[in-house]
């Protein structure tokens, strides 16, 4: 709307409360009541900044979360249930490769099992023993086993309601294979150069024999 004159009810909105309110040293508006509101504001107040500052990466992820489901609507269980379940079928896919591609894959499936041991160490558990006890399950069938981190034990991650968007992981694996790709490539490249100081052996060779 441009004009005064183009304002009609199809674009007012409605309030069941507008007041101005000071707030530490700012004075703010409040609007509050709205039916169906496109935006909303979040206030956070705290003894300190840094309790702020906390308070608002929380919110922050929290807000981020409801985000990623809504665009793609699945869910994963947490607590490293799916690196584990991810391993098991990836140890067994190896085991249909050739020699030099079945270790590569074994690797990976190890790296995976990592990220559930370093959840357990975090938490004070026995990561040798947790690993062990979460591979036991996952061969039996129980999928959605993982570790509660707010209890300490190995339990149904469905059920605890300890759960993780699924296009969050598939996008941290994604970065992560995509990270060790690139080390990789970059190591191929160093061990392939030659070394500086053989350069300079053969550039000082050449140089000495134009000399004499």
């Amino acid at each position: 709307v441009t004009r005064v004159e183009d304002i009609s009810p199809e674009v007012l909105g409605s309030a069941e409360l507008v007041e101005e309110r000071k707030v530490a040293d700012e004075k703010m508006v409040f609007v509050e009541g709205c039916p169906n509101p496109k935006a909303v504001t979040i206030l956070l107040r705290g003894g300190a900044e840094h309790i702020v500052d906390e308070a608002e990466r929380a919110i922050h992820d929290a807000l981020s979360v409801v985000r990623n489901v809504i665009r793609e609507p699945k869910i994963v269980s947490g607590g490293g249930a799916v690196e584990i379940e991810l391993a098991l079928k990836l140890r067994e896919y190896s085991k249909t490769l050739p020699s030099k591609e079945q270790l590569a894959v074994l690797k990976y499936a190890e790296a995976l099992e990592n990220i559930a041991a370093i959840l357990a160490q975090n938490i004070g558990l026995e990561p040798v023993d947790v690993i062990a006890d979460l591979k036991k399950a996952h061969a039996e069938g129980k999928k959605w086993i993982g570790i509660n981190a707010f209890t300490g034990k190995i339990e149904d991650m469905m059920e605890a309601g300890v759960i993780e968007p699924a296009s969050v992981k598939k996008q941290v694996l994604k970065s992560a294979t995509e990270a060790a790709i690139m080390i990789l490539r970059i190591d191929d490249i160093i061990a392939a150069s030659p070394p500086k100081e053989k350069e300079r052996e053969k550039e000082g060779g050449r140089g000495g024999g134009m000399n004499f």
